[in-house]
């Protein structure tokens, strides 16, 4: 029978008799830092350390029982915040992520004990900063899911240090100040606060220090040139019904639904979408725009008929004298956008990389974030559940054109939490105009300059001047070099461990 060290057992007398206690109150407070829209920032840093808590004054199965659990919950909670159906996937995926973000727990758990105490300090972290990492590389779910980053995202001084070291950085700040609490919770000694908590305080205030310093800087500086872009959002009443049949419910279409969408009546529809999103076009040329962007599949159109729908967009862009990127949906085969010059040359043809799995019925694509050069700095463009993921939003831009399409429960975390953080690891600007959500721009550091609520349906114009040049970040330059990091020091903590287990076998 394993036994419990002197080390996870000394400290405050309550922790040793009622190990369950922390797990109840660490579960319940975890279940308010989901990355959902009723999250609360600072539940994303308790959680954390009073599951460790658990979990180191538990036995190893029931710890790692527990945890694993506590994780599934937050991922169930936030499906449901997020309205998301539960089908057979999500449950599954649901199962897979908690398994998957109790990792750093069951980690410190079992192999945390056989390390130094400032090894063990660091073991949480670095696991952490590797499980979110992995969920976001090799699941479906891109950063959408268990990236803490998320839960800090409207804070923007802490939130600087992403240019540094990419979204994860966020989730080993939270794990460090977990272990830290955790150690001086075990042995509660001016020595131990000093060593420990003062360790994982100066980290802290270094990290807003930064951000404090970097927002203080670019806010001194000389203002840049901006340009105005212009987001169009069609109207519900028409947008609506003409995509009515496009469902997973459809998926894969059987001859029956794609003839449904082929209709002269369905086409009909399609043709008076696109002749709104035209008008509202050309009108935000004349009030000012250099740049439209419409939101995510924003003209549906077959695709016999889409070379005279382009005709149209080129012809416009050429007589209005501006860039339009149009986003197009092709009923159950494309999800893409067309970027138009002033002189009507197309500059490029972007498909979606990832649609959303068990929503989204078209097939996935797979290439880079497009890139052109203008007057205006370099514009890029990737679509709506692609700013999920971190490397394929790492273009070399200075302003990226997102068009997205939410619904009522995700729209403003999407804009306002989740895309918003593009921005700032990438500095560069970012527009994005969303259907049924929230539209948004935000500066290369995260500050918002406009935002929109599009859910009640009418049709919308969002304009906003943009800065036209980007700044550099080394996480645009290094990629997730401090991620592959923080793998091979895991890795090396964990073989540690075990060999000093076999040495004192």
């Amino acid at each position: 029978m394993a036994s419990i060290t002197h080390s996870e057992t000394s400290g405050l007398s309550l922790a040793p008799a009622r190990p369950w206690l922390w797990l109840v109150l660490g579960g319940m407070v975890a279940l308010l830092a989901v990355d959902g829209r009723f999250d609360v920032p600072l539940a994303a840093w308790i959680a954390p350390a009073l599951l460790l808590r658990f979990s180191r004054t538990s036995r190893p199965a029931p710890a790692i029982a527990g945890v694993v659990v506590a994780a599934g919950l937050q991922m169930a909670v936030y499906m449901l915040e997020a309205a998301a159906p539960f089908t057979p996937i999500a449950i599954v995926l649901c199962l897979v992520l908690g398994l998957l973000f109790a990792i750093p727990y069951i980690l410190d758990r079992l192999v945390g004990g056989r390390l130094s105490s400032p090894a063990r300090l660091l073991l949480m972290p670095l696991a952490w900063v590797m499980t979110e990492f992995a969920a976001a590389s090799l699941l479906p779910v891109g950063t959408a899911i268990g990236t803490r980053a998320v839960t800090q995202a409207e804070t923007l001084a802490l939130m600087q240090v992403i240019s540094l070291f990419g979204p994860y950085a966020i989730g080993f700040l939270i794990a460090l100040i977990a272990t830290a609490a955790n150690q001086v919770w075990e042995r509660p000694t001016r020595a131990s606060l000093i060593r420990y908590g003062g360790a994982a305080a100066v980290v802290l205030a270094a990290v807003l220090a930064f951000g404090e310093a970097r927002l203080m800087q670019s806010s001194a500086a000389a203002p840049g040139p901006t340009v105005k872009i212009a987001g169009v959002v069609p109207p519900t009443a028409l947008r609506g019904p003409a995509w009515a049949g496009v469902t997973m419910a459809n998926w894969p279409p059987s001859a029956a639904a794609r003839a449904a969408v082929a209709t002269p009546r369905a086409r009909a529809a399609y043709a008076r979408v696109q002749d709104r999103l035209l008008a509202d076009t050309q009108a935000a040329a004349r009030s000012g725009a250099k740049i439209v962007q419409w939101s995510e599949t924003g003209a549906p159109v077959l695709e016999a008929d889409k070379p005279a729908l382009l005709a149209r967009v080129a012809a416009l862009a050429r007589v209005e004298g501006i860039y339009i990127n149009a986003a197009i949906g092709v009923p159950f085969e494309r999800n893409e956008t067309y970027l138009f010059a002033p002189d009507g040359r197309q500059l490029w043809h972007y498909r979606k990389n990832h649609p959303v799995p068990g929503m989204e019925p078209v097939a996935p694509f797979k290439g880079p974030a497009p890139v052109a050069d203008t007057p205006y700095g370099r514009l890029s463009s990737i679509i709506c559940y692609d700013g999920d993921f971190p490397p394929l939003a790492r273009a070399k831009a200075d302003i990226l054109l997102l068009p997205g399409w939410d619904w009522p429960e995700m729209g403003h975390v999407h804009t306002m939490r989740l895309a918003r953080l593009r921005a700032i690891e990438n500095g560069y600007a970012l527009v994005r105009i969303d259907y049924q959500g929230v539209s948004g721009a935000f500066d290369p550091y995260g500050r918002v300059l406009a935002s929109q609520n599009t859910l009640p349906g009418e049709a919308y114009t969002l304009l906003v001047d943009v800065p036209t040049k980007g700044v550099t970040t080394l996480y645009g330059m290094t990629g997730d070099l401090f991620v592959w990091l923080c793998v091979l020091a895991t890795l090396g903590l964990c073989g540690l461990g075990m060999v000093r287990r076999r040495g004192g076998a």
